[in-house]
């Protein structure tokens, strides 16, 4: 019983002291205090601030109303109602309004054909053409959103006049009109805005991604430096090496469990996003999904070799690692390699299981898959940064026998 507990002191004793010597070695590195502390702070509030008001509204379009009736005079001052669209210009002719969105004056175009009243009139089928600036998909979706609320109110409205003249009015007509009355109701985004979509992916990626930075930066320069044996005590250089691993992630995780509770927990309340997860689930996930990224990252920052490669390596995965989580497009309609690819990364996981937890009030128990699935990245990273710690070591060694033989 002795002999456990003074094994398990011992223990204890080495993580603590690669705890001490990692944490002196991450603030005497300015550059790495710098992107673990101020740019995990500030990228999730430039993030917020950016995209604060969700929606694009009071976009200008201009009207060319061959029509000239009272008809496309009503729906042209019902889309001027809406708060997506303002109507501009009125222009004589399409070529002017083309000219007007080469000039960038204009995001959109709603025409109206001279046969416009004529065929309302006669019960036909009337024809509006709708143009959108395709250079933003948040230009179309406005535009888009703006006229077909209109649209489908002026149908109503010429419906219930048709049956106005056949003698059914009142509540009957509206009956014949909608049949089955509807309420639409944004689940989990009430604004249905940008903001709500696409920051909470953000937050977590902003997490992974600096983290990742800040220790590939660190592990280019101890290798630049030929100081990676600094990272090992002397009696743990070729036993024990999971201390190493241990002792240094729990130093990451002891700068970033605040940072993560000012950028996942204080950030969606500062900018309205949705937060409805419950805070127990939201610190179950948060624990295993930093410790997948550390000892992902210093997996890989094991293989970095200068300074500068750390930066370009997280750069270069940025945007890629946002695109395979799922949050900007499914993961369903990605290629099954892709898909399968995207669980290599502890981002893909981690975003998925924020996303529906903090936005859609999931519990553990419905993130399953994705919070398993971090403790197996876990698991295997925890391995293979024991092994690059073996590879490193072993690489110094015949470094030295070699200088020593010379």
């Amino acid at each position: 019983m002795t002999k456990l507990k003074n094994k398990l002191l011992q223990t204890l004793e080495d993580i603590w002291n690669v705890y001490v010597g990692e944490v002196r070695r991450i603030f005497s590195d300015g550059g790495v205090v710098l992107i673990f502390v101020v740019a995990t702070m500030l990228y999730p509030m430039f993030f917020g601030a950016i995209y604060k008001n969700e929606l694009v509204r009071d976009l200008p379009i201009a009207v060319v109303d061959e029509s000239q009736s009272t008809d496309s005079y009503r729906f042209i001052k019902k889309l001027n109602a809406t708060p997506e669209i303002n109507v501009n210009y009125d222009c004589a002719s399409m070529e002017e309004a083309e000219t007007l969105i080469k000039q960038r004056k204009i995001n959109g175009i709603v025409y109206f054909p001279r046969d416009f009243t004529e065929r309302l009139s006669r019960n036909e089928t009337a024809r509006i053409g709708l143009f959108c600036d395709m250079s933003s998909f948040l230009y179309y979706r406005s535009i888009y959103t703006g006229a077909s609320a209109v649209l489908i109110d002026e149908m109503n409205s010429i419906e219930i006049e048709r049956y106005s003249l056949l003698g059914i009015t009142g509540e009957s007509a509206e009956e014949l009109v909608t049949p089955i009355p509807y309420e639409d109701v944004k689940l989990y985004s009430n604004a249905g805005g940008f903001t709500s979509f696409l920051v909470p992916a953000l937050l977590v990626l902003v997490l992974h991604q600096t983290l990742f930075l800040g220790i590939g930066i660190m592990g280019g320069t101890t290798q630049e430096n030929r100081t990676s044996l600094n990272v090992f005590p002397k009696h743990l250089r070729y036993r024990h090496i999971g201390r190493v691993s241990i002792g240094r992630a729990i130093a990451y995780l002891g700068i970033y469990i605040p940072l993560s509770a000012v950028v996942l927990l204080l950030i969606p309340r500062w900018f309205g996003l949705p937060h409805i997860g419950q805070l127990n689930t939201l610190i179950l996930f948060v624990i295993p999904f930093l410790l997948a990224t550390i000892f992902f990252s210093l997996t890989i920052g094991s293989l970095v070799r200068h300074r500068d490669s750390g930066i370009i390596c997280s750069i270069f995965f940025s945007v890629i690692l946002l695109f395979l989580s799922g949050a900007v497009w499914p993961q369903c309609n990605m290629p099954i390699f892709w898909r399968y690819f995207s669980y290599l990364f502890p981002s893909t996981p981690g975003i998925q299981c924020f996303i529906r937890i903090n936005s859609m009030g999931a519990t553990l128990s419905e993130v399953r898959f994705e919070y398993i699935l971090l403790w197996i990245q876990i698991g295997v990273y925890f391995t293979t940064s024991c092994i690059a710690n073996f590879i490193t070591l072993h690489r110094h060694k015949t470094a030295m026998q070699t200088t020593i033989n010379q």
